[in-house]
């Protein structure tokens, strides 16, 4: 039977039929609630249940025990049992961030490193492409396919957006952009989507812990926040395998040096004898453990492989990281859509 959903700190209410997700529902409205693959393994549709009682029509993998046992839900897999009344976060409710297909033109192919290629895209000037830093397109193939990859640089009047795709072995997509993707190709994108994006939350301190080409999103939110005058604490924690991995080192730095409420840690895993690293070592989110013991009072920006995301999560959460001031974007690697390529679960 249909039940109603209301929406806290708002006067929105809606109706969810029967067999219908909280998502479409709100969706098939025009509602601006944050989603990306709509299959539970993303996160970006999270949502607290304030009151009432709701099924998950399968199981959210993205959704820890710390989440579910703090009322949390994924709205994508979320069915009413009953009237629901529930806290999300809604995008812009004045038409921007409207998620939208739209032709973009290859303007820029470059290496960043040995397996990092930066790919700028110019998007059309007769509307600008709204977006929260942070967020991620999906690039549309001929054959129905898509492949989704996060924005490494917040909105500009150009609309241009940059993303940085990393090649992996056997990596079908990524192959095809470096080694026969003409340049001006022009490409379809869907976008913008998902639910990472840097919170309003002035009296607390932000970690981010970034993991390979998860420090996209992140480098967007940053170079977002700084530019606007951002001044709390802002604790940037890239984790790499080696040294050449951490492909944007010179920028980080540059912010921890301009800024004194940025500070910057590089983690290495598996650093080389060349590299004579003399930082941190081992896995990025135990450096943050290390560095914050107790992070009840912070606000924390997870992204890259799903392992690091969850181990992350799980063991902040014993640190008092509380759920609701825990957000995150987990790459993955896609076997249905690319085989091998690094992305995220069918999007998230």
């Amino acid at each position: 039977m249909p039940h109603q959903v209301s929406i806290d700190n708002s006067d929105i209410e809606f109706t969810v039929e029967d067999g219908e997700s909280v998502l479409d529902a709100a969706l098939r409205l025009g509602l601006p609630v944050p989603y990306g693959c709509k299959t539970g393994g993303c996160g970006a549709c999270r949502a607290r249940i304030v009151s009432g009682d709701i099924h998950h029509q399968h199981n959210p993998r993205a959704l820890s025990d710390s989440e579910r046992q703090a009322g949390l839900a994924l709205l994508c897999q979320a069915h009413p049992e009953s009237d629901l009344h529930i806290d999300v976060q809604l995008l812009a409710r004045d038409g921007r961030h409207q998620v939208r297909s739209v032709p973009a033109r290859v303007d820029l192919k470059e290496r960043l490193s040995h397996d990092v290629v930066r790919l700028v895209l110019q998007l059309p000037k007769a509307r600008r492409f709204d977006y929260l830093p942070g967020q991620y397109v999906d690039i549309l193939l001929r054959d129905g396919r898509r492949r989704s990859f996060s924005i490494a640089c917040p909105p500009n009047a150009d609309n241009r957006i940059e993303m940085q795709l990393r090649h992996v072995p056997g990596g079908s997509f990524v192959s095809y952009v470096v080694n026969e993707m003409p340049d001006c190709s022009v490409l379809r994108i869907q976008g913008p989507l998902g639910g990472f994006y840097l919170r309003d939350a002035p009296e607390r301190p932000a970690i981010f812990i970034a993991g390979g080409t998860g420090f996209a999103p992140v480098r967007a939110m940053l170079m977002e926040a700084l530019a606007r005058g951002e001044t709390k604490p802002l604790h940037l924690y890239w984790g790499a395998r080696a040294r050449r991995d951490l492909y944007d080192q010179e920028l980080a730095q540059s912010w921890a040096d301009q800024y004194p409420n940025v500070h910057y840690t590089p983690v290495l895993s598996e650093p080389d004898e060349a590299d004579h690293w003399q930082g941190a070592t081992g896995f990025v989110h135990e450096q943050v453990i290390r560095d914050f013991p107790d992070c009840s009072d912070c606000d924390v920006y997870l992204s890259g492989p799903p392992v690091l995301v969850e181990s992350a999560k799980r063991d902040l959460a014993a640190c008092g990281l509380r759920p609701e001031r825990t957000f995150y974007d987990a790459f993955e690697y896609a076997f249905v859509t690319w085989p091998d390529d690094e992305s995220r679960p069918a999007n998230g």
